[in-house]
């Protein structure tokens, strides 16, 4: 029979984040793909989890997709983890979902860890509907997607490196305007948490003085929603009674 894959978020800050059936899985697996090996040892070790570890990571997932893959086909339960949060999650995995999907091998997604649910809800900025934008494209195509974000309704997410953080809101107050709301997310679930809310303009200043560290999450109000003109039945009727006098 073959085995299935698993794919296990792991905590973002906190180490009390991790789920009993995370770790569970994780000590019941025959094979656990990390990103990093020398990071995930540390969680590993924490919770007595003693299987056998290999990387997995996007420098090397074309090559070992399907090799993963037959492994799992023999028979090998195999759980795939990330440094921090959901693999898949602007981290690698899917390639590695879609090879098994493919084939027809059952993919179990364990609920867990994400870093831009707690700082979207902690926003304050509705979250019933939002996109999801990730990390940008540091240079090619990264204008066109501002662009064409500068008129979403949506709440919007994006990740971003602290040594970037400020551009990246120079950008945004350039491209959505400078009085948008919006709320950076530091450190999520660990000691030193930190969400600054404001406008683009004086987040971005804030910045500038203070200088950030640690993982951080975006938040950016979404664009007002354009009024739609109501019709106006006068006219219309002018011009129709108009048509019938020019006829």
């Amino acid at each position: 029979m073959p085995g299935k894959l698993y794919i296990v978020p792991t905590p973002v800050g906190n180490l009390e984040d991790m789920t009993f059936r995370a770790i569970r899985v994780l000590k019941e697996a025959d094979l656990i793909l990390a990103e990093d090996t020398r990071t995930s040892s540390v969680l590993l070790k924490h919770y007595e989890i003693k299987g056998r570890l290999e990387s997995h990571h996007k420098f090397n997932e074309h090559k070992t997709a399907e090799v993963i893959k037959e492994r799992i086909l023999a028979g090998l339960d195999v759980a795939l983890i990330s440094d921090a949060g959901t693999p898949g999650i602007s981290d690698p995995g899917f390639l590695l979902v879609r090879t098994c999907v493919q084939e027809g091998i059952e993919v179990q997604t364990l609920p867990g860890a994400t870093a831009f649910v707690p700082a979207l809800v902690s926003s304050g900025y509705p979250c019933d509907r939002f996109c999801f934008e990730g990390f940008l494209p540091q240079k090619k195509g990264r204008q066109t997607r501002l662009t064409e974000l500068a008129e979403e309704t949506r709440t919007m997410i994006f990740y971003e490196s602290p040594y970037r953080l400020v551009k990246t809101l120079e950008q945004f107050a350039e491209f959505f305007g400078a009085e948008r709301e919006c709320s950076v997310a530091r450190e999520i679930s660990k000691k030193f948490e930190e969400h600054r809310r404001g406008t683009l303009a004086d987040v971005a200043s804030w910045y500038r003085e203070h200088e950030p560290k640690g993982e951080i999450v975006i938040i950016v109000s979404g664009a007002p929603e354009k009024k739609k003109e109501k019709p106006d039945y006068k006219k219309k009727k002018f011009v129709k009674e108009k048509e019938k006098c020019d006829e």
